[in-house]
């Protein structure tokens, strides 16, 4: 029994050491796992990799960068414009600082115009997924990257991408003892 297991372990063991070029071969026949063409390159050989045909060259949209921020922080984008071709990768830098003298939470929330880009501007990263806190004069510099559709419309010359920076979580101010007052005295209390 002890001889059957350790056959029936030696074979697993190459079956699986023999899918790798199985896999491989496998790929290279049928043209799937395409994205791994640096792996056909041999270093030193001057073997050109296609370029990516998603690129629209033919186009540039200018894409412009605003700021607004809804509490007491330095929020603006480090470039106020870039421009790009449909299809193509950008990365862009917002700055942030607290000028306050307490630890804030915040978070962004983006706006388009023309509206109709809004469904063709798709960001791969950007800081306006998530949330986050900021010590007291702490700086900060994230990043959004982002490609824009190219079956955008070819009438679209010009993105405005606008961001609104908002504290979240923070205290709500009480209300001033005069007005509790008042209420107390209209309710009876």
């Amino acid at each position: 029994m002890l001889t059957k297991l350790g056959v029936v372990t030696v074979v697993m063991f190459a079956f699986g050491y023999g899918l790798v070029p199985l896999y491989r071969t496998l790929c290279e026949v049928t043209g799937i796992n395409i994205l791994a063409l640096s792996e056909q390159v041999v270093p030193g050989t001057k073997t050109k990799v296609p370029a990516n045909t998603q690129i629209d060259a033919s186009r540039v949209i200018t894409v412009e960068f605003d700021a607004n921020s809804r509490g007491p922080w330095d929020f603006k984008p480090a470039q106020r414009s870039v421009q790009v071709h449909p299809g193509e990768l950008t990365t862009v830098m917002y700055e942030f600082q607290n000028i306050q003298n307490r630890r804030m939470s915040a978070q962004a929330i983006p706006s388009y115009a023309p509206m109709e880009a809004q469904a063709h501007f798709n960001k791969v990263e950007c800081f306006c997924f998530n949330q986050y806190t900021l010590e007291p004069g702490e700086k900060k510099v994230w990043p959004v990257a982002f490609v824009i559709d190219p079956k955008l419309s070819k009438d679209v010359k010009t993105i405005t991408l606008s961001y609104t920076f908002f504290e979240v979580g923070g205290k709500v101010p009480q209300a001033p003892v005069a007005a509790i007052d008042d209420v107390k005295l209209k309710l009876g209390v």
